[in-house]
């Protein structure tokens, strides 16, 4: 009878005890970051998603520019699309502002394979042709296919 109660007063107090957890992301801690690889110095640095910040004093225009997403990419392989991706390694100002972005290149009845984007979003802008794009969740209710 002891070790009934005892285990239920432990399942309890685990249950109270996960009840009050909670997760969240970290804000950041400056507005920016831009990102390097390591510190010149170790006098000043702070360490943020994975990287190193550059001293804020020495931030130019150039680490939020990235040259090249004008450029077509190469469609001939077995998907027929090329994605480009422009992210902190490419612009290191971008470091804790949570932006990303991509330009995908389709030849005709190219395809993007399925993939996902956890905790992200996705905008799609089509310059030329017509795109289906199909959205799966786990609600089927919710899934849908838009043509662009």
């Amino acid at each position: 009878m002891k070790k009934g109660v005892s285990l239920l007063v432990a399942v309890a107090l685990m249950a109270l005890a996960s009840s009050l957890a909670s997760a969240s992301d970290p804000s950041p801690l400056q507005d920016t970051c831009v990102a390097i690889d390591a510190p010149k110095s170790w006098y000043f640095f702070i360490f943020v998603n994975g990287k190193f910040c550059k001293n804020p004093n020495l931030t130019v225009a150039e680490d939020f520019f990235y040259q090249g997403l004008n450029i077509p990419g190469n469609t001939t392989n077995r998907v027929g699309s090329n994605v480009t991706t422009v992210n902190v390694d490419a612009i290191p100002g971008l470091n804790t502002l949570g932006i990303s972005l991509v330009r995908i290149d389709y030849a005709p009845y190219g395809q993007n394979p399925p993939h996902t984007h956890p905790r992200a979003t996705e905008i799609l802008t089509v310059l030329e042709g017509t795109l289906l794009v199909g959205f799966v969740t786990s609600n089927p209710q919710t899934a849908s296919l838009a043509k662009f």
